[in-house]
């Protein structure tokens, strides 16, 4: 058994009071939970699951049972056909645009994480998660059998999956096997070619937010729940195989004692294991495919005996506890189409059309029976007098041998199912009335909309689809948000989650430990503002005010930026049923302008100046060049000095045979160059 639990710090008892042990509370806590399970399963298999079931056998077109030989047999779909009717609307209101929800922020400093959780956790439902086909499943449940639920999990389960690959090289075989959680299977070398071939076994842990819909009738609630937040139990129950337990986490230890079977239990068979029937289930085969009936039960509990109830998960299967844990919330997201106040379970669209299905169905039968009567009538015959097996012949222009005149005259039948065709129209208004659903806002009836206004024909359908409208908006402000809140506390929850996804078009480093787990949101169903005509009539009328007020006040004016003409471009092509806005606008937000021209004037001061500068440095050059062509002059004109001094000196030491001190001499002249450069500076 996995099990953890935080406990206060300090427990205080009685004096005659000992401390319960973790095995008493353990105990305390299976019995606990295994009569709230069993009243929940009580509740939801006796009262809920038969309600359910007949409307998916109406929803399906099923027989009645109430059906007669030689009578006919015809089954109206009215469930079927309003349900039908009302899902293409559903999908589009909430899959029309490209964010199904966004996050607000609740301060300034918070808006651009909101804009990334938004994005994020809108790529997490429709990229990471089939989003489109669970809600469908769900919003389905929630119109046909009362409730559509979807769940929302971390999910971390171990995926193993095997790989073949043949005719690979060294470099090849190298580079699979340097990938993470890869083991050889099996391995073989060709000796002609030298390539090799290869089974791997990938073992990978999947780390990522995960939704699904829930069948109905595996979530359990006590028989007294209001909603999810005060439901004292709240109870997940599938069938999983032994691997299935396995990826989960739980060890062969764990699963060594609980009783599989080889296949699943039927209702009846369940509700009889709840009487307690052996069903001789053995623990000794140890098959993956085996299964068994798993429970997930979020309930309020007071484990540490403080006296107050805290929200607990707990996992029982074989009536054995295998895991406990402290829980945040319940996660799973409600929707239903019309919520009973102070009732869980509220009414479908099944409800309000059952009933009218049946009588529909039985005024149907009437007619067609009515008109097989009219077309093939009864017969009267003499008995003894006509050949019977003649009779019961139906083939066309077949004889009937009689052994005198008059032995065989057709009871005449007239048709009068034409008197039936006004209550036909009659059930079906009241369907209208109960569902919003007509010809007329569906567009397909010409004769209400003929030679009518648009302002009628609006009217019409505006009329009718306020009860659509209504349902999405309860979907949004329950379910739907509820889901959305509960992936983003999750995310925030789980910093691994850290990743590189491709948002807007481009990729991004995404941390949500940055985030404002409670953020509000906003789901963009955009309803009770008219048609998606009208409503881009209304967002072209503000596009073209926008532009002529940057034309007129220019891009820099108080009042309208490129960002809000950008939104509303926007807006305008996701009611077109474009979703990708980033292919016809660019956004002003990612846009880099390019440095601004320089004014020509000011181009050619900084030429003119630039002009100066060359000039200059060209005299500067020409000077330097000036005087050190003077210094090397100056130093020419020494040099010779210096020459015509020794020259001098040699010529008088031999004319007059005296030494002439030549030193000196320099040494003169030197300190006289001194004297004539300090009087020069």
């Amino acid at each position: 058994m996995q099990g953890s639990y935080l406990s206060p710090g300090e427990d205080t008892y009685g004096p005659s009071e000992a401390p319960e042990s973790e095995e008493e509370r353990e105990a305390r806590l299976l019995s606990f939970v295994r009569h709230a399970v069993s009243d929940a399963e009580q509740f939801v298999d006796d009262e809920l699951a038969p309600e359910r079931a007949l409307a998916t056998k109406y929803y399906l077109g099923e027989q009645f049972g109430n059906e007669e030989d030689g009578r006919s047999k015809v089954v109206l779909t009215d469930v079927r056909d309003t349900v039908q009717a009302i899902m293409p609307s559903l999908m589009r209101v909430f899959f029309g645009s490209e964010r199904v929800v966004e996050f607000v922020p609740h301060g300034p400093e918070d808006i651009a994480a909101a804009e990334q959780a938004t994005d994020y956790i809108n790529y997490v439902v429709t990229k990471d998660n089939p989003g489109f086909e669970t809600f469908y499943a769900a919003f389905k449940d929630a119109l046909v059998r009362k409730t559509g639920i979807i769940k929302w999990f971390w999910d971390d389960r171990r995926k193993v999956s095997t790989h073949t690959f043949s005719n690979l090289d060294q470099m090849a075989v190298a580079a699979l096997l340097q990938e993470p959680d890869v083991t050889v299977v099996e391995s073989s070398q060709d000796p002609a070619t030298g390539l090799y071939s290869l089974t791997l076994r990938r073992e990978k842990k999947i780390g990522r937010p995960a939704i699904c819909a829930v069948p109905p009738e595996e979530l359990l609630v006590n028989r007294k729940a209001r909603s999810l937040q005060d439901a004292l139990v709240v109870t997940h129950r599938t069938d999983k195989t032994r691997s299935e337990l396995v990826a989960m986490g739980y060890s062969e230890d764990d699963l060594a004692t609980l009783s599989f079977r080889s296949e699943l239990l039927t209702n009846e068979e369940r509700l009889a294991r709840q009487a307690g029937v052996d069903f001789n289930d053995s623990s000794e085969d140890t098959s993956a495919n085996n299964v068994i009936t798993y429970y997930e039960s979020w309930l309020r509990y007071d484990f540490d005996g403080d006296g107050i109830a805290e929200l607990m998960r707990v996992c029982l299967a074989s009536n054995q506890l295998l895991h406990y844990e402290p829980a945040d919330e319940v996660p799973f997201a409600i929707f239903c189409p019309d919520p009973e106040p102070h009732r869980f379970f509220g009414l479908s669209m099944a409800d309000y059309t059952m009933d009218l299905q049946l009588i529909k169905s039985t005024v149907f039968r009437n007619m067609l029976d009515s008109l097989a009567q009219s077309i093939n009538p009864r017969v009267a015959a003499v008995e003894g007098q006509v050949n019977m097996q003649d009779l019961l012949n139906n083939e066309v222009g077949g004889i009937v041998r009689m052994r005198a005149p008059g032995m065989v005259q057709s009871l005449d039948m007239p048709f009068v199912g034409q008197a039936a065709f006004p209550m036909l129209a009659y059930l079906d208004e009241i369907r209208e009335q109960r569902t919003g659903m007509s010809k007329a806002s569906l567009g397909l009836d010409a004769d209400a909309l003929q030679s009518t206004t648009k302002a009628a024909v609006s009217a019409t359908v505006s009329a009718a689809q306020q009860h659509i409208e209504l349902i999405c908006r309860i979907f949004a402000e329950t379910g739907m948000k509820d889901l959305f809140r509960g992936l983003l506390r999750m995310s925030v929850r789980h910093p691994e989650v850290q990743r590189m996804v491709r948002l807007r078009n481009e990729w991004v480093q995404v941390d949500p430990r940055a985030w404002d787990a409670d953020m509000d949101v906003t789901v963009n169903v955009a309803l009770g503002y008219g048609t998606n005509e009208e409503r881009i009539s209304v967002l072209m009328g503000v596009a073209a005010k926008q532009e002529q007020v940057m034309q007129v006040a220019g891009f820099d004016n108080p009042l309208v930026g490129a960002e809000n003409l950008f939104y509303t471009y926007g807006k305008i092509l996701e009611l077109s049923g474009y979703k990708d806005v980033s292919r016809f606008f660019r956004d002003p937000a990612q846009y880099e302008p390019p440095p601004p021209q320089p004014d020509p004037a000011q181009m050619l001061a900084e030429l003119q100046m630039e002009q100066m500068r060359a000039d200059m440095a060209v005299k500067g050059a020409e000077l330097d060049i000036k005087k050190r062509q003077i210094a090397l002059e100056q130093d020419f004109k020494r040099d010779q000095l210096d020459a015509d001094i020794i020259l001098r000196s040699r010529e008088l030491e031999m004319k007059y045979q005296q030494a002439v001190d030549v030193e000196k001499i320099k040494a003169e002249l030197t300190a006289t160059r001194a004297d004539v450069a300090t009087i020069t500076q």
